[in-house]
Protein backbone atom coordinates (compact mmCIF):
# COMPACT_ATOMS: atom_id res chain seq x y z
CA UNK A 1 0.00 0.00 0.00
CA UNK A 2 1.59 3.33 -1.10
CA UNK A 3 2.27 5.85 1.58
CA UNK A 4 1.37 8.74 -0.72
CA UNK A 5 -0.68 8.97 -3.84
CA UNK A 6 1.24 11.99 -5.12
CA UNK A 7 3.29 11.38 -8.27
CA UNK A 8 5.71 14.32 -7.62
CA UNK A 9 9.21 13.41 -6.34
CA UNK A 10 10.19 14.39 -2.86
CA UNK A 11 12.46 17.51 -2.96
CA UNK A 12 15.39 17.45 -0.59
CA UNK A 13 16.84 20.62 0.90
CA UNK A 14 20.52 21.19 0.00
CA UNK A 15 22.95 20.14 2.70
CA UNK A 16 24.78 22.71 4.81
CA UNK A 17 28.07 21.64 3.21
CA UNK A 18 26.69 22.31 -0.25
CA UNK A 19 25.53 25.80 0.76
CA UNK A 20 28.94 26.59 2.23
CA UNK A 21 30.66 25.34 -0.94
CA UNK A 22 28.47 27.55 -3.11
CA UNK A 23 29.23 30.57 -0.92
CA UNK A 24 32.97 29.88 -1.11
CA UNK A 25 32.82 29.65 -4.91
CA UNK A 26 30.95 32.96 -5.11
CA UNK A 27 33.41 34.70 -2.76
CA UNK A 28 36.36 33.23 -4.66
CA UNK A 29 34.93 34.49 -7.94
CA UNK A 30 34.45 37.97 -6.44
CA UNK A 31 38.03 37.95 -5.11
CA UNK A 32 39.43 36.89 -8.48
CA UNK A 33 37.42 39.59 -10.22
CA UNK A 34 38.63 42.21 -7.74
CA UNK A 35 42.24 41.15 -8.21
CA UNK A 36 41.79 41.27 -11.97
CA UNK A 37 40.43 44.82 -11.76
CA UNK A 38 43.31 45.90 -9.51
CA UNK A 39 45.84 44.30 -11.86
CA UNK A 40 44.26 46.08 -14.83
CA UNK A 41 44.38 49.38 -12.98
CA UNK A 42 48.00 48.73 -12.05
CA UNK A 43 49.13 47.90 -15.58
CA UNK A 44 47.01 50.44 -17.42
CA UNK A 45 48.71 53.16 -19.44
CA UNK A 46 47.82 56.80 -19.17
CA UNK A 47 46.66 57.75 -22.65
CA UNK A 48 48.52 61.07 -22.60
CA UNK A 49 52.17 61.06 -23.61
CA UNK A 50 52.50 64.65 -22.49
CA UNK A 51 53.12 66.66 -25.67
CA UNK A 52 56.63 68.06 -25.81
CA UNK A 53 57.13 71.78 -25.92
CA UNK A 54 59.48 73.51 -28.34
CA UNK A 55 62.87 74.29 -26.82
CA UNK A 56 64.23 77.72 -27.69
CA UNK A 57 67.63 77.40 -25.99
CA UNK A 58 68.94 73.86 -25.32
CA UNK A 59 71.67 75.17 -23.00
CA UNK A 60 69.07 76.98 -20.89
CA UNK A 61 66.97 73.81 -20.77
CA UNK A 62 69.95 71.81 -19.48
CA UNK A 63 70.68 74.46 -16.85
CA UNK A 64 67.07 74.42 -15.69
CA UNK A 65 67.16 70.61 -15.60
CA UNK A 66 70.23 70.77 -13.36
CA UNK A 67 68.32 73.05 -11.04
CA UNK A 68 65.32 70.70 -10.98
CA UNK A 69 67.60 67.76 -10.19
CA UNK A 70 68.71 69.64 -7.07
CA UNK A 71 65.13 70.54 -6.14
CA UNK A 72 64.22 66.85 -6.34
CA UNK A 73 67.45 65.82 -4.55
CA UNK A 74 67.95 63.16 -7.21
CA UNK A 75 71.57 62.65 -6.27
CA UNK A 76 70.62 61.38 -2.80
CA UNK A 77 69.25 58.12 -4.17
CA UNK A 78 71.24 57.84 -7.39
CA UNK A 79 74.76 58.46 -6.08
CA UNK A 80 76.48 56.14 -3.64
CA UNK A 81 79.00 57.67 -1.20
CA UNK A 82 82.32 58.06 -2.99
CA UNK A 83 80.82 57.15 -6.36
CA UNK A 84 80.44 59.26 -9.48
CA UNK A 85 77.31 61.43 -9.76
CA UNK A 86 74.14 59.60 -10.74
CA UNK A 87 75.94 56.27 -11.27
CA UNK A 88 73.62 54.59 -8.77
CA UNK A 89 74.24 52.34 -5.81
CA UNK A 90 72.87 54.40 -2.91
CA UNK A 91 71.08 52.18 -0.38
CA UNK A 92 67.47 52.97 0.53
CA UNK A 93 66.42 50.94 3.61
CA UNK A 94 62.72 50.16 3.98
CA UNK A 95 60.59 47.70 5.98
CA UNK A 96 60.40 45.57 2.82
CA UNK A 97 64.14 45.27 2.25
CA UNK A 98 66.84 47.48 0.77
CA UNK A 99 66.46 49.24 -2.55
CA UNK A 100 69.43 50.60 -4.49
CA UNK A 101 69.19 53.67 -6.69
CA UNK A 102 69.94 52.74 -10.32
CA UNK A 103 72.49 54.27 -12.68
CA UNK A 104 70.81 57.16 -14.50
CA UNK A 105 73.80 58.49 -16.41
CA UNK A 106 73.77 58.45 -20.20
CA UNK A 107 75.64 55.14 -20.41
CA UNK A 108 73.89 52.98 -23.01
CA UNK A 109 74.72 49.64 -21.41
CA UNK A 110 74.13 50.28 -17.70
CA UNK A 111 72.36 53.65 -17.51
CA UNK A 112 69.58 55.39 -19.43
CA UNK A 113 71.60 56.12 -22.56
CA UNK A 114 69.11 54.22 -24.71
CA UNK A 115 66.07 55.91 -23.19
CA UNK A 116 64.12 58.44 -25.20
CA UNK A 117 62.53 61.54 -23.73
CA UNK A 118 59.20 59.67 -23.92
CA UNK A 119 60.72 56.78 -21.95
CA UNK A 120 61.91 59.15 -19.25
CA UNK A 121 58.52 60.85 -19.09
CA UNK A 122 56.85 57.46 -18.79
CA UNK A 123 59.05 56.57 -15.81
CA UNK A 124 58.22 59.80 -13.97
CA UNK A 125 54.59 60.04 -14.97
CA UNK A 126 53.53 56.38 -14.96
CA UNK A 127 56.19 54.57 -12.93
CA UNK A 128 57.14 52.28 -15.82
CA UNK A 129 60.37 51.44 -17.55
CA UNK A 130 60.77 51.63 -21.36
CA UNK A 131 59.60 48.03 -21.80
CA UNK A 132 56.60 48.53 -19.52
CA UNK A 133 58.34 47.12 -16.42
CA UNK A 134 56.60 48.30 -13.27
CA UNK A 135 58.94 50.38 -11.09
CA UNK A 136 59.00 50.12 -7.34
CA UNK A 137 57.55 53.18 -5.56
CA UNK A 138 60.81 53.62 -3.64
CA UNK A 139 61.30 55.74 -6.77
CA UNK A 140 58.61 58.28 -5.86
CA UNK A 141 56.70 58.36 -9.13
CA UNK A 142 53.59 58.57 -6.96
CA UNK A 143 54.64 62.22 -6.51
CA UNK A 144 56.70 62.73 -9.69
CA UNK A 145 53.59 62.04 -11.76
CA UNK A 146 52.63 65.66 -11.04
CA UNK A 147 55.67 67.02 -12.89
CA UNK A 148 54.92 68.76 -16.18
CA UNK A 149 56.24 67.38 -19.45
CA UNK A 150 58.42 70.48 -19.91
CA UNK A 151 60.13 69.90 -16.56
CA UNK A 152 60.55 66.18 -17.28
CA UNK A 153 62.22 67.04 -20.59
CA UNK A 154 64.53 69.52 -18.86
CA UNK A 155 65.57 66.84 -16.34
CA UNK A 156 66.13 64.39 -19.18
CA UNK A 157 68.25 66.91 -21.10
CA UNK A 158 70.38 67.51 -18.02
CA UNK A 159 70.94 63.81 -17.28
CA UNK A 160 71.92 63.26 -20.92
CA UNK A 161 74.57 65.96 -20.50
CA UNK A 162 76.31 64.13 -17.63
CA UNK A 163 79.34 62.05 -18.63
CA UNK A 164 78.22 58.41 -18.91
CA UNK A 165 79.44 55.99 -16.27
CA UNK A 166 79.56 52.26 -16.95
CA UNK A 167 78.37 50.80 -13.68
CA UNK A 168 75.67 48.12 -13.49
CA UNK A 169 72.80 48.97 -11.17
CA UNK A 170 72.87 46.94 -7.98
CA UNK A 171 69.93 44.52 -7.59
CA UNK A 172 67.46 45.26 -4.83
CA UNK A 173 67.57 43.06 -1.74
CA UNK A 174 63.91 42.55 -0.85
CA UNK A 175 62.17 40.22 1.56
CA UNK A 176 59.72 37.65 0.25
CA UNK A 177 57.32 38.22 -1.49
CA UNK A 178 58.11 41.87 -2.30
CA UNK A 179 60.69 40.95 -4.92
CA UNK A 180 57.95 39.55 -7.17
CA UNK A 181 57.17 42.51 -9.41
CA UNK A 182 53.71 41.41 -10.61
CA UNK A 183 52.45 42.17 -7.09
CA UNK A 184 53.19 45.82 -7.86
CA UNK A 185 50.20 45.86 -10.19
CA UNK A 186 47.89 45.23 -7.24
CA UNK A 187 49.62 47.91 -5.17
CA UNK A 188 49.36 50.40 -8.00
CA UNK A 189 45.72 49.55 -8.52
CA UNK A 190 45.06 50.46 -4.90
CA UNK A 191 47.32 53.48 -4.43
CA UNK A 192 48.51 55.05 -7.68
CA UNK A 193 46.83 57.18 -10.31
CA UNK A 194 48.83 59.25 -12.83
CA UNK A 195 48.05 62.95 -12.92
CA UNK A 196 49.97 66.09 -13.81
CA UNK A 197 49.60 69.15 -11.58
CA UNK A 198 46.52 70.92 -12.84
CA UNK A 199 47.52 74.55 -12.24
CA UNK A 200 49.38 75.89 -15.27
CA UNK A 201 50.77 78.77 -13.19
CA UNK A 202 52.78 76.33 -11.11
CA UNK A 203 55.65 75.45 -13.45
CA UNK A 204 57.20 78.61 -14.84
CA UNK A 205 60.97 78.06 -15.29
CA UNK A 206 61.62 81.79 -14.75
CA UNK A 207 60.80 81.22 -11.07
CA UNK A 208 64.17 79.50 -10.75
CA UNK A 209 66.11 82.51 -12.00
CA UNK A 210 67.99 84.58 -9.45
CA UNK A 211 66.41 87.77 -10.75
CA UNK A 212 62.89 86.35 -11.09
CA UNK A 213 60.04 88.67 -10.21
CA UNK A 214 57.83 87.44 -7.40
CA UNK A 215 54.49 86.45 -8.99
CA UNK A 216 51.08 87.28 -7.59
CA UNK A 217 50.03 85.43 -4.46
CA UNK A 218 47.88 82.70 -6.08
CA UNK A 219 50.64 81.88 -8.58
CA UNK A 220 53.25 81.82 -5.82
CA UNK A 221 51.19 79.39 -3.75
CA UNK A 222 50.51 77.24 -6.82
CA UNK A 223 54.23 77.06 -7.53
CA UNK A 224 54.90 76.07 -3.92
CA UNK A 225 52.35 73.30 -4.04
CA UNK A 226 53.78 72.06 -7.33
CA UNK A 227 57.24 71.77 -5.79
CA UNK A 228 56.09 70.30 -2.46
CA UNK A 229 53.66 67.74 -3.88
CA UNK A 230 55.69 66.86 -6.97
CA UNK A 231 59.43 67.07 -7.39
CA UNK A 232 60.09 67.78 -3.71
CA UNK A 233 58.04 64.67 -2.76
CA UNK A 234 57.77 65.97 0.82
CA UNK A 235 54.93 63.56 1.58
CA UNK A 236 57.41 60.67 1.30
CA UNK A 237 58.71 61.56 4.78
CA UNK A 238 56.23 64.00 6.30
CA UNK A 239 53.19 61.70 6.24
CA UNK A 240 52.55 58.28 7.78
CA UNK A 241 52.63 55.14 5.64
CA UNK A 242 50.33 52.18 5.92
CA UNK A 243 51.42 48.54 6.22
CA UNK A 244 52.00 48.38 2.45
CA UNK A 245 54.15 51.49 2.37
CA UNK A 246 51.58 53.81 0.81
CA UNK A 247 50.85 57.38 1.90
CA UNK A 248 47.49 59.09 1.62
CA UNK A 249 47.91 62.29 -0.38
CA UNK A 250 44.70 63.74 1.01
CA UNK A 251 46.09 63.38 4.54
CA UNK A 252 48.30 66.44 4.06
CA UNK A 253 51.67 66.59 5.79
CA UNK A 254 50.93 65.61 9.42
CA UNK A 255 54.38 64.12 10.06
CA UNK A 256 55.53 60.53 10.12
CA UNK A 257 58.20 58.02 11.12
CA UNK A 258 61.07 57.63 8.67
CA UNK A 259 61.14 53.85 8.51
CA UNK A 260 64.43 52.17 9.29
CA UNK A 261 66.28 55.36 10.26
CA UNK A 262 64.92 56.12 13.72
CA UNK A 263 63.93 59.70 12.88
CA UNK A 264 60.57 61.46 12.75
CA UNK A 265 59.66 64.01 10.07
CA UNK A 266 57.63 66.70 11.87
CA UNK A 267 54.25 67.97 10.71
CA UNK A 268 54.31 70.71 8.08
CA UNK A 269 50.71 71.76 8.69
CA UNK A 270 49.34 74.58 10.79
CA UNK A 271 49.36 72.74 14.12
CA UNK A 272 50.39 75.25 16.80
CA UNK A 273 52.54 72.94 18.94
CA UNK A 274 53.79 70.17 16.64
CA UNK A 275 53.58 71.87 13.23
CA UNK A 276 54.33 75.20 11.55
CA UNK A 277 51.58 77.17 13.25
CA UNK A 278 54.11 79.34 15.09
CA UNK A 279 56.46 79.73 12.11
CA UNK A 280 56.43 82.67 9.71
CA UNK A 281 57.14 82.27 6.00
CA UNK A 282 60.54 83.85 6.58
CA UNK A 283 61.27 81.22 9.26
CA UNK A 284 60.56 78.45 6.75
CA UNK A 285 62.67 80.09 4.04
CA UNK A 286 65.60 80.48 6.46
CA UNK A 287 65.55 76.81 7.45
CA UNK A 288 65.33 75.67 3.82
CA UNK A 289 68.17 77.90 2.66
CA UNK A 290 70.52 77.80 5.65
CA UNK A 291 69.59 74.70 7.65
CA UNK A 292 69.05 76.74 10.81
CA UNK A 293 66.45 79.16 12.09
CA UNK A 294 64.65 80.72 15.04
CA UNK A 295 62.83 77.49 15.92
CA UNK A 296 65.59 74.92 15.50
CA UNK A 297 68.05 73.40 13.06
CA UNK A 298 67.71 70.68 10.45
CA UNK A 299 69.12 67.35 11.60
CA UNK A 300 69.25 63.76 10.46
CA UNK A 301 67.66 63.09 7.05
CA UNK A 302 66.42 66.68 6.77
CA UNK A 303 69.96 67.98 7.14
CA UNK A 304 70.91 65.88 4.13
CA UNK A 305 67.98 67.32 2.19
CA UNK A 306 69.12 70.86 3.00
CA UNK A 307 72.71 70.10 1.93
CA UNK A 308 71.78 68.38 -1.33
CA UNK A 309 68.61 70.21 -2.27
CA UNK A 310 66.85 73.08 -0.53
CA UNK A 311 69.85 75.35 -0.05
CA UNK A 312 69.92 75.65 -3.85
CA UNK A 313 66.33 76.83 -4.15
CA UNK A 314 65.91 80.18 -5.83
CA UNK A 315 64.64 82.87 -3.51
CA UNK A 316 61.29 82.85 -5.27
CA UNK A 317 60.91 79.06 -5.12
CA UNK A 318 61.85 78.99 -1.42
CA UNK A 319 59.28 81.71 -0.80
CA UNK A 320 56.72 79.79 -2.85
CA UNK A 321 57.21 76.64 -0.76
CA UNK A 322 56.86 78.64 2.44
CA UNK A 323 53.74 80.38 1.15
CA UNK A 324 52.11 77.07 0.26
CA UNK A 325 53.01 75.35 3.54
CA UNK A 326 51.42 78.19 5.48
CA UNK A 327 48.12 77.49 3.68
CA UNK A 328 47.92 73.95 5.08
CA UNK A 329 45.50 74.11 8.01
CA UNK A 330 45.94 72.53 11.38
CA UNK A 331 44.29 69.11 11.61
CA UNK A 332 40.66 69.23 12.64
CA UNK A 333 41.53 67.15 15.69
CA UNK A 334 44.09 69.75 16.80
CA UNK A 335 47.68 69.02 17.81
CA UNK A 336 48.88 65.50 18.47
CA UNK A 337 47.57 64.29 21.83
CA UNK A 338 49.80 65.01 24.82
CA UNK A 339 50.90 62.13 27.02
CA UNK A 340 52.33 63.56 30.20
CA UNK A 341 55.71 62.41 31.42
CA UNK A 342 55.48 59.55 33.85
CA UNK A 343 58.62 60.36 35.81
CA UNK A 344 62.34 61.03 35.63
CA UNK A 345 61.95 64.81 35.51
CA UNK A 346 64.17 65.53 38.55
CA UNK A 347 66.94 63.29 37.28
CA UNK A 348 66.54 64.70 33.78
CA UNK A 349 66.78 68.26 35.09
CA UNK A 350 70.08 67.49 36.82
CA UNK A 351 71.52 65.88 33.69
CA UNK A 352 70.33 68.80 31.56
CA UNK A 353 72.00 71.33 33.85
CA UNK A 354 75.24 69.32 33.79
CA UNK A 355 75.48 68.58 30.04
CA UNK A 356 73.10 70.81 28.08
CA UNK A 357 72.26 74.13 29.68
CA UNK A 358 75.56 75.81 28.82
CA UNK A 359 74.70 75.76 25.11
CA UNK A 360 70.90 75.49 24.98
CA UNK A 361 70.16 77.79 27.91
CA UNK A 362 68.62 77.24 31.32
CA UNK A 363 65.15 77.69 29.82
CA UNK A 364 65.83 75.80 26.60
CA UNK A 365 65.89 79.10 24.70
CA UNK A 366 69.07 78.40 22.73
CA UNK A 367 71.56 81.02 21.55
CA UNK A 368 71.26 82.43 18.07
CA UNK A 369 71.36 79.89 15.29
CA UNK A 370 74.52 78.20 16.57
CA UNK A 371 72.74 76.49 19.47
CA UNK A 372 69.09 75.91 18.54
CA UNK A 373 66.25 76.34 21.02
CA UNK A 374 64.65 73.28 22.58
CA UNK A 375 61.57 75.11 23.87
CA UNK A 376 58.85 74.96 21.23
CA UNK A 377 61.06 72.94 18.88
CA UNK A 378 58.80 70.77 16.71
CA UNK A 379 61.51 68.12 16.42
CA UNK A 380 61.70 67.87 20.19
CA UNK A 381 57.95 67.64 20.83
CA UNK A 382 57.16 65.31 17.92
CA UNK A 383 54.91 62.34 18.76
CA UNK A 384 57.90 60.01 18.38
CA UNK A 385 61.00 61.10 20.37
CA UNK A 386 63.54 59.62 17.96
CA UNK A 387 64.98 62.97 16.84
CA UNK A 388 65.89 64.13 20.34
CA UNK A 389 67.20 60.68 21.30
CA UNK A 390 69.41 60.43 18.21
CA UNK A 391 70.86 63.89 18.77
CA UNK A 392 71.73 63.12 22.39
CA UNK A 393 73.28 59.78 21.44
CA UNK A 394 75.23 60.75 18.32
CA UNK A 395 75.39 64.54 18.33
CA UNK A 396 76.03 66.10 14.96
CA UNK A 397 76.28 69.32 13.04
CA UNK A 398 73.69 71.53 11.44
CA UNK A 399 74.00 71.23 7.64
CA UNK A 400 76.89 73.13 6.08
CA UNK A 401 75.36 75.47 3.51
CA UNK A 402 76.51 78.42 1.45
CA UNK A 403 74.76 80.71 3.93
CA UNK A 404 76.15 78.87 6.97
CA UNK A 405 79.37 77.16 5.84
CA UNK A 406 80.82 76.47 9.31
CA UNK A 407 77.95 75.39 11.55
CA UNK A 408 78.46 74.60 15.19
CA UNK A 409 78.12 70.99 16.26
CA UNK A 410 76.80 69.07 19.22
CA UNK A 411 79.04 66.42 20.83
CA UNK A 412 77.75 62.86 21.20
CA UNK A 413 76.71 61.70 24.65
CA UNK A 414 75.97 58.08 23.78
CA UNK A 415 79.20 56.88 25.40
CA UNK A 416 78.75 59.09 28.47
CA UNK A 417 75.11 58.55 29.36
CA UNK A 418 73.33 55.26 30.00
CA UNK A 419 70.01 54.40 28.39
CA UNK A 420 68.26 55.44 31.60
CA UNK A 421 70.15 58.75 31.61
CA UNK A 422 69.25 59.53 28.00
CA UNK A 423 65.62 58.63 28.65
CA UNK A 424 65.54 60.96 31.66
CA UNK A 425 67.12 63.99 29.95
CA UNK A 426 65.01 63.63 26.80
CA UNK A 427 61.90 63.26 28.94
CA UNK A 428 62.90 66.49 30.69
CA UNK A 429 63.41 68.56 27.53
CA UNK A 430 60.17 67.23 26.03
CA UNK A 431 58.21 68.39 29.07
CA UNK A 432 59.80 71.66 30.17
CA UNK A 433 59.50 75.37 29.23
CA UNK A 434 56.02 74.88 27.78
CA UNK A 435 56.85 71.64 25.96
CA UNK A 436 54.43 68.81 26.64
CA UNK A 437 55.24 65.66 24.71
CA UNK A 438 55.27 62.70 27.05
CA UNK A 439 57.98 60.55 28.57
CA UNK A 440 60.73 58.47 27.03
CA UNK A 441 61.67 54.94 28.09
CA UNK A 442 65.08 53.32 28.25
CA UNK A 443 63.77 50.71 25.80
CA UNK A 444 63.20 53.45 23.22
CA UNK A 445 66.77 54.63 23.74
CA UNK A 446 68.08 51.08 23.36
CA UNK A 447 66.15 50.70 20.12
CA UNK A 448 67.53 54.03 18.87
CA UNK A 449 71.07 52.88 19.61
CA UNK A 450 70.46 49.75 17.54
CA UNK A 451 69.10 51.70 14.58
CA UNK A 452 71.92 54.22 14.74
CA UNK A 453 74.56 51.52 14.75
Amino acid sequence: MPISSSSEPIRRRPSAWRRVSQAVVVLLAIAIAALAVLAWLGYRDDSSTGPREAVGDPAQQVAYGAYLAKVGDCMACHTAPGSKPYAGGAAIPTPFGTFYGPNITADAATGIGNWTADDFWRALHQGKGPSGTLLYPAFPYTEYTRITRADADALYAYLRSIPPVTQPSRPHELDFPYGWRPLLALWRGLYFKPGVHADARAAVPAFAAADAVVPDRPALIARGRYLVDGLGHCVACHAPRNALGATAQEAGLPGGDIAGLGWYAPALDGAARTGLGGWSEDDIVMLLKTGTGRHGAAAGPMAEVVVGSTQYLSDVDAQAIAAYLKTIPAPSTGDAPVVRAAGGMRRGAALYEQHCAQCHGAEGQGRGRDWPPLAGNIGVVAPYPGNAIQMVLAGGFAPATAANPQPHGMPPFGQVLSDDDVAAVVTYIRNSWGNAAGGVTSLQVKQARAVGG
